[in-house]
């Protein structure tokens, strides 16, 4: 009987703060590299896996269990992602051998905009969530196209330093959200806000 009680609050829990820092921790760590306060990305590999990978999945396991349709979408679409980023560091840092010489980065920039293109849509849905979620998703938006051009060769140097600086910013915001969460959950009241819905939309 324990044992079921206990289940039941494991598959209840809310686990979005969980997943957010997850994303919080590796994007200020990456953006640490991009800014040029930190060099290479040997380091940066594992906490692309266990944070923006691992945790995010996790969350959205247990948010898939709770029915929790944003989260168990979006957490889990950018904890695939930081897996690929971090297999993609791992190939350039020779962990599988030598890197063959048709390799070509730039497909990395078509997946960023393959992503851009999947985070428009939940842009809409997070402002319908609240606030803070809506701006990092603009800031995602900002980060994957100029990453995008960058590794496609467009003004490197304009769109590297927009890249780095979204990045960092949405660092900042993701560790806000993810406290904010957690109190909020834990206490069972509004301790930090997140900011009301846009309320553009009406749900069916």
């Amino acid at each position: 009987m324990t044992q079921i009680v206990q289940e039941t609050k494991i598959v209840s829990a809310d686990a979005t703060a969980l997943g957010v820092f997850g994303l919080s921790l590796i994007t200020f760590v990456a953006a640490s590299q991009k800014m040029g306060w930190t060099a290479g990305s040997v380091y940066l590999i594992p906490w692309a896996i266990f944070l923006g990978s691992i945790a995010q999945i996790w969350a959205a396991v247990i948010d898939f269990k709770r029915n929790s349709y944003f989260g168990a979408i979006v957490l889990g679409a950018f904890g695939l992602f930081w897996i690929a980023v971090a297999t993609i560091w791992a190939i350039q840092n020779g962990w599988f051998g030598a890197v063959p010489e048709n390799a070509d980065l730039k497909q990395f920039g078509f997946a960023c905009f393959g992503y851009l293109f999947f985070c428009c849509f939940i842009t809409v849905a997070a402002f319908e969530a609240n606030k803070v979620f809506g701006a990092i998703m603009v800031l995602i938006l900002v980060l994957l196209g100029s990453l995008g051009l960058q590794l496609l060769g467009v003004n490197k140097e304009l769109f590297g330093a927009l890249a780095a600086w979204a990045e960092f910013l949405i660092s900042l915001l993701g560790f806000y959200a993810s406290g904010a969460i957690f109190l909020n959950t834990f206490f069972g009241r509004a301790l930090l806000p997140l900011g009301k819905p846009m309320g553009w939309i009406k749900k069916g």
